[in-house]
């Protein structure tokens, strides 16, 4: 089964205090590279999300991220009396000291970090209580971006097929050219021999001719090539079938392009050479696609 790495999920969780928004959003990736992206509030919640994308999403650049929308007077501001009262008492203690008036309005106090927390801690505290909850919020959110990705999905694979087809009929094509580009080959070698030894009145050695001609036949033999790409091209059908097959396909297409490589650094025909980089094209366009697959 082809599912894309590109996708996009999102749902929403409503509280008494306001919502909460989780976004999913992935790309491409060679392996997994997740983020997650929490309000304060939400923190104790990174490393259990992490661990459910890493269970759930084979491979992709992966962002998590969660927004809070409070409601009308949920966020109450909470004041750390005792952070307060140490604050003023040291202010005194060196106004004293320094024989200077100490403020009595407190307002200035409270601008202090750690004194007045403008947050409020509902939100954290739900995250202790309830973790499960979240865990639901982002397994929804991850079935939602699945579904944009296996969408994709088939999308890509409509065009993997279809240059695999255009691939399968290139090979038979290079199979039928071989047969007469190495039958040729051997008959032009043949006449250029005959033809240096009538010029220059030479013994003809049929022995070493034979040796030649064997050792070009060896040379030019694409046939163990052709039986390994298309071994290649019937796994390549087998696997495209198999879930989270991303990896496997990109596997093939590398050893597909080494044989046909090989294939082109052998037969020295016009007609076989402009076969196998049409084959090379389509393979890079296939895969071009795979690099997209999870």
């Amino acid at each position: 089964m082809f599912i894309s790495m590109t996708g996009f999920g999102s749902k929403s969780y409503s509280f008494s205090w306001g919502s909460v928004k989780i976004e999913i959003s992935s790309v491409n990736h060679k392996y997994q590279d997740f983020t997650v992206k929490l309000p304060r509030e939400l923190l104790s919640l990174e490393n259990r999300l992490l661990m459910i994308l890493r269970e759930k999403i084979m491979r992709g650049k992966v962002k998590l991220s969660a927004e809070i929308v409070w409601n009308p007077g949920s966020k109450i501001p909470v004041l750390d009396n005792d952070s307060l009262r140490v604050f003023i008492s040291q202010v005194r203690t060196i106004a004293k000291r320094n024989s200077l008036e100490a403020a009595n309005d407190i307002t200035s106090f409270l601008m202090i970090p750690g004194v007045l927390d403008v947050s409020a801690n509902v939100a954290e505290e739900e995250a202790r209580e309830h973790p499960e909850i979240w865990d639901n919020l982002t397994l929804e959110a991850i079935d939602e971006m699945n579904e944009m990705k296996k969408a994709e999905g088939e999308k890509l694979r409509a065009k993997v097929e279809a240059d695999l087809v255009s691939l399968e009929g290139i090979i038979e094509t290079l199979k039928s050219r071989w047969k007469i580009a190495s039958a040729e080959a051997i008959e032009g070698l043949r006449t250029r021999i005959e033809t240096l030894t009538e010029h220059y009145s030479l013994e003809l050695d049929e022995a070493r001719i034979a040796q030649e001609v064997a050792f070009l036949s060896d040379k030019w033999d694409v046939s163990e090539e052709v039986a390994r790409l298309e071994a290649h091209t019937g796994k390549f059908r087998k696997v495209m079938d198999e879930n989270f097959c991303g990896k496997k396909l990109d596997f093939l297409i590398q050893e597909m392009n080494r044989e046909i490589n090989t294939m082109g650094s052998k037969v020295n025909d016009a007609n076989f050479r402009w076969g196998v980089v049409e084959a090379k094209s389509c393979i890079e366009r296939m895969r071009e696609q795979i690099q997209n697959i999870e």
